[in-house]
């Protein structure tokens, strides 16, 4: 067991799971189960118990390549195992076809994600990540006839968010000739000014792609939607937050040493503000319950991104409180919608109705999400939007304060779209033979998932520990926190034991007057029943609306919505295309054309060679 207190054994260990489980899965399905879940769990496990001083280094062709953990790692680790885990249970039963494909194109994501939480270097995070973006793009692809268009968008858009990246490894290590992290930052102010802006400009566009930071999020509603729901869920639970995890290393290692610094964490806040209130718009108006999520996931992202842009320590507290909590209710509700999908086989918004007595786990599951989502007590979403709202006044970012306010408020839109259009609507003979899906690999994730919601929503300290010590290794000291009450610079405090036991006070009683109120059988219609304008209605109209659910808002938004960002990157694609359509028709292919261009060009050589030499 020694061998495991090593990391770079435990990252081994998570890649060679892959293979195993695709041979294990040719054998017998159960075995393949089984073993992907054990060995991950395994490799998860000691990979949280190692100590931050864990160390790792090897050089290989005349790079050194550096493995680490910390506390700041660990945090973001802790959150990827868990998801992961439960994401994998769910999948023992929600992948019904090509399974042995899925489980190894996720086991290899998982275990590149571990190893870009490990790497103490940028050339080993390039690596990884690399290896991250093409494994998650092949499970995109998983769906071969809906994945393509979405799955080629997504790639496009990585690659090139990896080849930014690589522009600044090379700059980096051509100015300071070491990429270990440690070294880099500690020598990034002495690169000029010029470098060190295109150094953070490269990474950021690398990161802010995959934390879907708009401009560059067109590609998330459909990767998001057209993957299988049960890695979905994991794609937005956990890769988004490696953009997370990228982002607020450079904020807070690099940004502070630029020129005018200020300034361009001031427009990530705003992007990240923009980013949060135009994605809820488009969530509100989806008619698929995968794609509403999709967009609900970006606009979520954004307001992590201002909390970190912000950089007060209440902001960051609140940014990395949030991720946590992203992580969490965002996985649940896909794994919710899996759910529905798997028992109905639709994700559409305007067909599904009524399943709230056939399937209420999923139910409970979508509500405790929801809630989280709007930010209500007792559940975790309320600490991470108090703490925003907080810390945007105290830093003065009023304007802010509104935009954000504005996002939230009208979450409450899409989330009530949700859960009334699957579950609170008329029920129809059509799913008279749906029942909840299974309670070992489906029920229980979400279950736990509900309870983390809750738990952290009146005991936030229990991850509020361990973000401050990733604060404190970004460079926050004395990061203060309370297990139970939270308090703004004012002296003000919310005990959060008391409001929730507030509610559920108020909850019995309502329970308790309703149940004696309505303890008679017999209902007597009086003239105010006139819901149905005394008709009786037979049991095929339709008494709930779906269909164009806010047909009002999309008319009143039309000015807006016309400018959608996918009509920008199009005309970006058709300049490229004319562009090589131009390049092309210079290699003609004829012979003498090439003669002509080799005697210009050296005819200028010639007219500029003192210049040059």
């Amino acid at each position: 067991m020694e061998y495991l207190e090593k990391i770079e054994y435990i990252i081994a260990l998570s890649f060679v799971a892959a293979p195993v489980v695709f041979l294990l899965g040719k054998i017998n399905p159960f075995l393949r189960n089984l073993g992907a879940l054990m060995i991950t769990g395994v490799a998860g496990w000691f990979y949280l118990a190692l100590p931050s001083q864990a160390t790792f280094s090897r050089t290989i062709g005349g790079f050194s390549i550096y493995l680490g953990n910390t506390p700041f790692d660990w945090l973001f680790a802790a959150l990827s195992v868990a998801i992961f885990l439960l994401t994998l249970l769910f999948s023992f039963s929600y992948i019904r076809e090509r399974q042995n494909y899925f489980y190894f194109h996720f086991l290899v994501t998982f275990a590149s994600v571990l190893g870009i939480l490990a790497a103490k270097d940028f050339l080993s995070l390039f690596i990884f990540w690399e290896i991250m973006t093409w494994s998650s793009f092949m499970l995109v692809l998983f769906d071969r006839d809906n994945g393509k268009k979405p799955g080629i968008l997504y790639f496009i858009f990585s690659a090139s968010g990896a080849y930014a990246m690589l522009v600044a490894i090379f700059i980096l290590q051509n100015a300071l000739g070491s990429l270990r992290m440690d070294h880099v930052f500690a020598g990034f102010g002495q690169l000029d000014a010029v470098n060190r802006w295109l150094v953070v400009l490269f990474l950021l566009a690398g990161f802010g792609t995959k934390a879907a930071i708009m401009p560059l999020h067109i590609w998330a509603p459909g990767a998001y939607s057209e993957s299988p729901l049960s890695f979905t869920a994991f794609f937005s639970g956990v890769l988004s937050k490696m953009g997370i995890f990228g982002l607020a290393l450079v904020l807070f290692k690099m940004v502070y040493l630029l020129p005018g610094g200020s300034w361009l964490r001031e427009a990530l806040a705003w992007l990240g503000a923009i980013t949060s209130a135009m994605a809820t718009i488009y969530a509100a108006l989806q008619n698929d319950g995968k794609k509403l999520l999709a967009f609900s996931s970006v606009a979520q992202l954004g307001y992590i991104i201002t909390g970190l842009a912000v950089g007060t320590p209440l902001a960051v507290m609140a940014g990395i409180f949030m991720a946590i909590m992203h992580g969490i209710f965002k996985t649940l509700l896909f794994l919710a919608m899996g759910a529905v999908q798997y028992r109905t086989g639709m994700t559409n918004l305007d067909e599904l109705t009524g399943l709230i007595r056939r399937m209420p786990v999923s139910f409970l599951a979508v509500l405790m999400g929801i809630i989280t989502v709007a930010g209500l007590p007792p559940l975790g979403g309320f600490v991470g939007k108090w703490m925003l709202y907080e810390s945007l006044i105290q830093s003065h970012h009023y304007f802010l304060v509104i935009l954000t306010f504005f996002s939230s408020t009208a979450a409450y839109l899409y989330c009530y779209r949700l859960i009334f259009s699957v579950f609170l609507g008329q029920e129809e003979k059509e799913f008279d033979h749906i029942k909840e899906a299974p309670f070992f690999t489906m029920q229980l994730p979400m279950l736990v998932l509900s309870g983390i919601t809750f738990v952290l929503g009146v005991f936030p300290g229990l991850v509020m520990k361990p973000i401050a010590a990733a604060m404190g290794n970004l460079g926050f000291a004395q990061v203060k926190w309370n297990m139970s009450v939270l308090v703004n610079e004012w002296g003000n405090h919310i005990d959060l034991i008391t409001i929730t036991s507030a509610i559920f006070t108020v909850f019995l009683l309502a329970t308790i007057v309703l149940t004696f109120r309505n303890r008679k059988r017999t209902h007597y219609a009086t003239t105010k029943d006139i819901h149905t304008a005394g008709e009786i209605p037979t049991e095929n109209e339709n008494l709930t609306f779906a269909v164009d659910f806010y047909q009002p808002y999309t008319r009143a938004l039309g000015v807006v919505l016309k400018y959608k960002m996918t009509s920008f990157w199009n005309s970006v694609g058709k300049i490229t295309e004319d562009l090589g359509d131009m390049i092309r028709n210079v290699y003609s292919g004829n012979g003498q054309s090439y003669v002509a261009y080799t005697l210009v060009f050296l005819a200028v050589l010639l007219a500029m060679a003192e210049w040059i030499f």
